[in-house]
């Protein structure tokens, strides 16, 4: 079994951006610009790599390869959008990976391009890509090239021996564990479950008991074997259940409107594991928004403009406390039919981030995030 921590760290040691992977301070996938970078991107690495994986690192600086993170980014429904763009899209897997000297909630993102027979191209057109375009990795660059793709197979030693380097110890296994249970998390219960003789899953939260169910908050989840974190959020709830051949966790989340809060299933992921080794993520979208009095919520979105409009135009007069609940008002305007709310809400980021309370730039992201989950959904 693969540890993505010792891959990640291969990759950068083995030489700077190359034919078979590249790497990004961040992802921006709620503009069209970021997803045509992003897409374009997996396009090239591709058609560059038909017999052997290629990989994206997320939350490296480019000049020094410093690790520094990025958020966690729960999104399986990102194949749906390149299935959306790209004819013969690859298969492709996002992995949320913990570095020990990251901040709390930061982590590096593994993107890893499955090989395939056939060359990628755009079905339809993204922001100044236009349809049929297609792209292979010339070094460290995506360059535009004609149909039909050349294709080479140079890679495919250089990438199984980095790959090879990168397997998990038992030692490796069993230090993970204990720092998960005794140093990241010894504020709270944390707990560990071996499947199939093989898989480690280890989960921390604070439980809360309602009726027969019991609910865990500020949630870390972490397959232990490939150092990859399932789940993270220091604000939803979340219920886990598990058997001898599944593991499944059930997202909550909180929404309301002046201070009246429901809460309401968001997603729910279910890995099963397997006795020859292989184990399965499956991801069911539960989410159902709420709906409200179009007359009030129509009362409620303008005074959301007229204060985002006061925090541009005379922020001494707006406190940062009015603007926390701002993402989340916007948010579900949009889902009950107030189409500009969403690109409101986008354009307000800079507004979010430069106050001193983190909560305001923390819910913009939590609502941004389940917006382009149900994005994707639908796709």
């Amino acid at each position: 079994m693969i540890n993505k921590r010792l891959l990640i760290k291969n990759l950068l040691a083995h030489n700077d951006e190359s034919s078979f992977y590249d790497k990004k301070r961040q992802l921006n996938l709620h503009t069209r610009e970021g997803k045509a970078k992003f897409l374009k991107h997996i396009c090239a690495l591709s058609n560059s790599n038909p017999a052997n994986h290629s990989y994206i690192v997320v939350g490296v600086e480019d000049k020094d390869n410093e690790i520094v993170g990025d958020d966690f980014f729960d999104d399986s429904r990102i194949q749906n959008l390149v299935n959306a763009f790209l004819e013969h899209a690859p298969k492709i897997q996002y992995d949320n990976v913990p570095f020990p000297h990251l901040p709390k909630g930061k982590v590096v993102g593994l993107v890893t391009i499955s090989p395939k027979n056939k060359a990628s191209f755009f079905k339809k057109g993204i922001h100044t890509i236009l349809p049929k375009s297609c792209f292979v990795r010339i070094g460290s660059n995506s360059v535009p090239v004609e149909m039909p793709v050349s294709r080479n197979f140079t890679n495919v030693a250089t990438v199984v021996s980095i790959e090879n380097n990168s397997r998990n110890s038992i030692q490796d296994t069993l230090d993970s564990v204990m720092d998960f249970m005794y140093v990241k998390h010894r504020d709270m219960p944390a707990h560990y479950k071996v499947f199939k003789e093989l898989f480690v899953i280890c989960w921390a939260g604070i439980p809360k008991k309602v009726k027969d169910k019991t609910y865990l908050s500020r949630v870390d989840i972490e397959l232990i074997n490939e150092q990859v974190k399932l789940f993270y959020s220091a604000q939803d709830e979340v219920l886990i259940e598990f058997n001898e051949s599944s593991f499944t966790i059930t997202e909550f989340i909180a929404l309301g409107l002046n201070d009246k809060t429901s809460y309401y299933p968001l997603e729910r992921q279910t890995i099963r594991f397997f006795d020859n080794g292989y184990y399965k993520l499956d991801t069911e979208m539960l989410f159902e928004p709420p709906e409200y009095n179009r007359k009030v919520l129509h009362h409620i979105y303008n005074a959301t403009l007229a204060t985002l409009h006061r925090a541009v135009q005379k922020p001494e007069t707006v406190r940062e406390s009015e603007l926390e609940s701002v993402p989340q008002t916007l948010m579900i305007a949009y889902l009950n039919g107030f189409e500009d709310a969403k690109q409101k809400l986008i354009d307000a980021k800079s507004i979010f981030k430069s106050l001193s309370n983190p909560n305001a730039f923390q819910n913009f992201k939590h609502a941004l995030r389940i917006l382009r989950k149900m994005k994707y959904n639908a796709v």
